[in-house]
């Protein structure tokens, strides 16, 4: 619904209306027609007034705070004359400009982007992801991004962020997602497994964890990336012995104590930290709960190692109002990108409670229960990426909030954050699923392979994904994206493909 075009807005026809009633009762009833023909969208008070929890105490922190807040609730208002908004006062998904914006951050960038020349890699995912979670097909980007991957990747195992640089997991886990989403056979044959699993094995610390890249710092990242390159890649998980985990018992893996590395990670707060002894961060919470759903189901691995209501009540801080949106870190503002980092947090906080109430969860979580309700505001967080991190201006993308400029990495993950809001995932039990056929591409080539790669996937909690039917929706149909999994952070199709791919080879 989109304002008329000789319609003010609302704090323009409020100062009309006191300045024409002071001059004649007969404009002063003509501009409060027009008020009413015009009435406010359903917008709930908590998105349109002021914060409802306010420290007294004035610092920087805090009047930084109130002008974020204000900025965003005259984008929430749904006060901007030139934008279509729909019953509930939310704009369209501008999509063809974001599917613009992120073509063109795959092309030729300006000369001060050679300062992230190390994370060319990302900016491959960061795109590809964001392209796919608006519906497009990414295929045609195949060869390129194989090749591009190729000069990434080290003889020594891993992929750097551009040619000839240092492996590094985080950029390994980009790549390696990049090439899941464009797949095919061509980009996942790039992919040096034997080389990737040996550098895996290096970076094994006899804690659990993993570091980052040889030398480098251990934290939760590592921890994360690493659970996801050895369940997409199926990668051995026996030692080599240059590990410096290895022990020559055999009593060790590459997931030996990483359940144990992540609960040091865990803070007074609730909240999850990089490393042991440090501050909570709403990305290193995600990392955390991926990491252990990955180990296991989540009703028993993630209630083992977490304290679970302490974490929720921490991530449920992270969510304000009016904004909507989520910060990263205790007393700091909203940004778009927490949207996945706080938001994915839910999908795999709410399996792990429904998990549990069915009898999943260790006996010393009994106490855990599904919500009867979402633990987070869903409107909310689609008010806030929708009104307030969309650049509706020619250049499209999405950024961090009003006044940043757009960028691919907030593309790619306020998206992902949307996609999260819009979905609801159910974790369904091994023995309750049913085998489904291979994906097209990946059909293994002997019936052993096809038996074996049947067993290793059925070995693998199923997740199903529907729309949510209960409640209010505040976006318009044509304005949903695509689904993408609640732990790898891809749509499932492409994680089952690139993961029966590699089911289906016999050793390396």
């Amino acid at each position: 619904m989109a304002r008329p075009s000789n319609t003010p807005s609302p704090s323009t026809r409020n100062k009309n209306i006191v300045d024409q009633a002071k001059g004649g009762e007969e404009e002063d009833e003509e501009e409060i027609v027009v008020s009413h023909i015009y009435p406010s969208f359903m917008i709930p008070d908590i998105f349109t007034g002021y914060p409802p929890v306010r420290d007294a105490l004035v610092t920087d922190t805090s009047v930084a705070q109130d002008q974020i807040a204000n900025e965003c609730r005259h984008f929430v208002a749904g006060e901007d004359d030139i934008l279509e908004y729909n019953e509930h006062g939310v704009p369209r998904l501008s999509r063809d400009k974001h599917i613009r914006f992120l073509h063109l951050a795959l092309g030729g960038l300006p000369g001060g982007f050679v300062a992230v020349d190390a994370s060319r890699s990302w900016f491959l995912y960061w795109a590809i992801s964001g392209l796919t979670i608006l519906g497009e097909d990414v295929s045609r980007y195949r060869n390129a991004v194989a090749e591009t991957a190729r000069s990434m990747q080290n003889d020594t195992g891993g992929f750097g962020g551009g040619g000839r640089q240092l492996s590094h997991m985080a950029t390994s886990y980009a790549v390696v997602l990049a090439l899941a989403l464009v797949g095919g056979e061509e980009a996942f044959e790039v992919i040096d497994r034997k080389a990737i699993w040996r550098w895996l094995c290096r970076l094994k610390q006899p804690d659990g964890g993993f570091q980052v890249c040889l030398g480098g710092e251990e934290d939760i990242r590592g921890a994360y990336c690493a659970a996801v390159i050895i369940k997409l890649l199926n990668l051995p998980l026996d030692l080599a012995p240059e590990s410096p985990a290895w022990t020559g018992e055999g009593d060790k893996n590459l997931l030996t104590g990483l359940g144990d590395y992540v609960r040091r990670c865990q803070t007074f707060e609730g909240g999850i930290s990089g490393h042991p002894n440090a501050e909570a961060h709403g990305a290193y919470a995600f990392c955390a709960l991926g990491c252990l759903s990955l180990l296991g189901h989540p009703s028993q691995v993630i209630p083992r190692y977490l304290d679970v209501p302490r974490l929720i009540a921490w991530l449920s801080s992270r969510q304000y109002a009016p904004e909507g949106g989520f910060s990263g870190r205790t007393n700091k503002l909203v940004d778009g990108c927490y949207s996945h980092w706080v938001g994915g947090c839910f999908p795999l906080i709410e399996a792990c409670l429904s998990g549990a109430a069915a009898g999943g969860a260790d006996l010393a979580a009994g106490s855990l229960t599904p919500a009867p309700e979402s633990l987070f505001s869903r409107e909310g967080l689609i008010r806030y990426i929708l009104c307030c991190c969309q650049d509706l201006t020619r250049k499209g993308g999405l950024r961090d909030k009003p006044g940043k400029s757009p960028d691919a990495y907030h593309s790619c993950y306020v998206l992902s954050g949307l996609s999260s809001a819009q979905h609801q995932w159910e974790l369904v039990p091994p023995e309750e699923q049913e085998e489904e056929p291979a994906s097209a591409g990946t059909e293994p080539t002997t019936a052993t392979t096809r038996s074996a790669a049947a067993a290793a996937a059925a070995a693998d909690p199923l997740w199903v994904v529907l729309p949510y039917f209960e409640g209010v929706q505040i976006f318009d149909q044509r304005d949903r994206v695509r689904p993408i999994h609640p732990v790898y952070a891809i749509p499932h199709r492409n994680q089952q493909a690139i993961r029966n791919y590699f089911l289906a080879k016999e050793g390396f």
